[in-house]
């Protein structure tokens, strides 16, 4: 195959994404993701996310999208980004803070969301213990420029390297929170019902949910009305280290996933 997508066996995108302790990179994103008003209130109004009910399929269909950027054809992803792109596009959202209507393709949301991503990503790839030298982090975060292109950003309008995602990120905190009204259905949807082939993992859902939050930086747990302790820090570090060295025992042809061991094989190549 000759089109690798956006960012092929040579990308830091590729050793990295395709570990399994990414989920919990995933599970960080959504969290900080909610701490941005309108993100969150773009997502509680038009989105199936925050019921129970459809929680899995919303889960299933965001994955799939991670998938296909990541390792999808040009062509695949152009399609996935079409699609997102012309969703966004068309629906809007209610700010009763100041009584605007606005878009969900708001340029403030979707480069917030995409720097929320980026980060926890990164931030749980490192502390788990997956080698990554500061120029491969930096690396990362330029190669995740061509991401943002997909859901319609200018990549020049999102942080191309550690430096820049940590100014920006510390630039937006003044006007983060988590909006009330997310409280009750975030709740619920925690527990939400899961597939019956996947039923014997419900129990592990309350620790990874918690160890997703103790990853959060200190002034996010804080916003989320959790304890934020240097010791916390610590246990969350611990803990993915743990985790990730344990996934590390399993066979890789069990380990990862069918596109990740494509992909592993021709970085090898």
């Amino acid at each position: 195959m000759s089109d690798l997508g956006i960012f092929g066996p040579t990308s830091v995108t590729w050793r990295v994404m395709g570990e399994p302790i990414l989920l919990v990179g995933g599970f960080r994103a959504l969290l900080m993701q909610g701490l941005h008003p309108r993100a969150m209130r773009g997502v509680l109004q038009n989105s199936a996310l925050m019921d129970p009910a459809e929680a899995w399929s919303r889960f299933q269909r965001t994955t799939e999208f991670v998938r296909v950027r990541t390792y999808g054809s040009t062509e695949e992803v152009e399609r996935a980004g079409r699609r997102v792109r012309k969703i966004h596009a068309t629906l809007t959202a209610h700010d009763p803070d100041t009584g605007a209507t606005f878009r969900l393709d708001d340029p403030a949301a979707l480069r917030w969301v995409h720097v929320g991503e980026v980060d926890s990503y990164l931030s749980v790839a490192r502390r788990a213990g997956v080698r990554l030298s500061d120029a491969d982090a930096d690396a990362f975060v330029a190669e995740w420029r061509r991401a943002a292109e997909v859901v319609g950003l200018k990549p020049e309008d999102v942080p191309g390297s550690v430096g820049e995602l940590r100014d920006y990120i510390e630039a937006e905190r003044p006007g983060l929170r988590f909006v009330p009204e997310a409280a009750h259905p975030l709740r619920l949807s925690l527990n939400a019902p899961l597939p019956l082939l996947l039923a014997p993992l419900k129990p592990a859902l309350p620790a990874l949910t918690l160890l997703a939050f103790a990853t959060l930086p200190r002034w996010a747990r804080r916003l989320y009305g959790l304890p934020a302790t240097p010791v916390g820090d610590l246990w969350a570090t611990a803990a993915l280290r743990t985790l990730h060295t344990g996934i590390g025992l399993v066979p890789p042809q069990v380990r990862y996933a069918p596109a990740a061991r494509r992909a592993r094989r021709m970085m090898a190549a």
